[in-house]
């Protein structure tokens, strides 16, 4: 059984020792659905049944008692482990992750240094990729998430800035092709993203004005799509922090309202107040504003 299982043996154990789901889930301080999902998850996996499902309650069936006693043991084990760690919590120590969109690396790595050199006893780590890791397995402590705000029930999500977006184009391309003149679209080369069913707030933007044609090369990451506008193949959108921050991009577009995504700042609630996780999201609050007020 992977190691990710404990927390769904967890949820079993508490369901056995509550006697019903919901009072599991408030002593946890998890969603209902989410104890569902864990109970569910680990009888699959283990491939029996642990409880007897009631109107009034769960009751443990013979392999549901087994794991009652053995987990019961483990969580005792625990318990005393966290009472000898609980100081550790208030200091702001230890291995940070954050994780992020590749395009917000270039934002992001000075602000996690600067909380670094803050935070000495801090080692910090900076995960930029398009796959979302899973906060509840611990694969990361802080995610910073841009499009519709995220929905899972066991994360606390709060709102950390707006994402403005403009076309650029390389010094390059502006010295063989020119600038933006009016909607003379057909006149000049872009870069796109690929079409996979998931939609950026300028994609309606760009197919009601772009031609096809026009559309020279096109990539499914968005650093793909930067590293492409930064050689000079076509123009493309950029966060306005990234092409604003390279003295060989030039701003062909100026933002619009409707090509602008929203920043979230994520962690789960198991970690949401432990001590490193609060002072990096009160620190990157602050820095990340200046950034935009600049």
């Amino acid at each position: 059984m992977k190691n990710d299982s404990w927390s769904d043996i967890r949820t079993a154990y508490h369901v056995a020792r509550l006697g019903t789901l919901s009072a599991a889930a408030a002593y946890l301080g998890m969603h209902h659905a989410t104890a569902i999902r864990h109970i569910d998850a680990l009888e699959h996996k283990l491939d029996c049944k642990l409880f007897h499902r009631h109107p009034r309650g769960y009751v443990p069936t013979q392999a549901g008692q087994d794991l009652l006693r053995t987990a019961g043991a483990t969580e005792d084990q625990f318990a005393q482990m966290a009472s000898r760690l609980r100081g550790q919590n208030d200091r702001v120590a230890g291995e940070l992750v954050v994780t992020t969109l590749t395009g917000m690396s270039q934002a992001f790595a000075p602000i996690l240094i600067a909380f670094q050199r803050k935070y000495p006893e801090i080692t910090v780590s900076l995960i930029a990729q398009e796959r979302r890791l899973k906060l509840e397995y611990g694969e990361a402590h802080v995610a910073v998430r841009a499009g519709p705000k995220p929905q899972e029930p066991d994360n606390v999500v709060q709102p950390l800035s707006r994402l403005p977006m403009a076309l650029f184009a390389h010094k390059d391309y502006v010295k063989e092709f020119g600038m933006l003149k009016g909607r003379d679209w057909h006149k000049h080369r872009f870069v796109s993203g690929i079409k996979d069913g998931s939609r950026k707030p300028f994609d309606a933007w760009e197919d009601a004005n772009i031609p096809p044609k026009a559309i020279v090369f096109r990539a499914a990451q968005m650093r793909t799509l930067e590293d492409a506008v930064l050689a000079g193949a076509g123009i493309g959108f950029l966060m306005r922090i990234t092409g604003a921050n390279n003295p060989d991009m030039i701003e062909m577009l100026p933002p619009l309202p409707e090509w602008e995504s929203m920043l979230w700042l994520v962690t789960h609630i198991d970690l949401h107040r432990t001590a490193k996780v609060q002072a990096f999201l009160e620190f990157v609050k602050a820095e990340f504003g200046q950034c935009h007020d600049e």
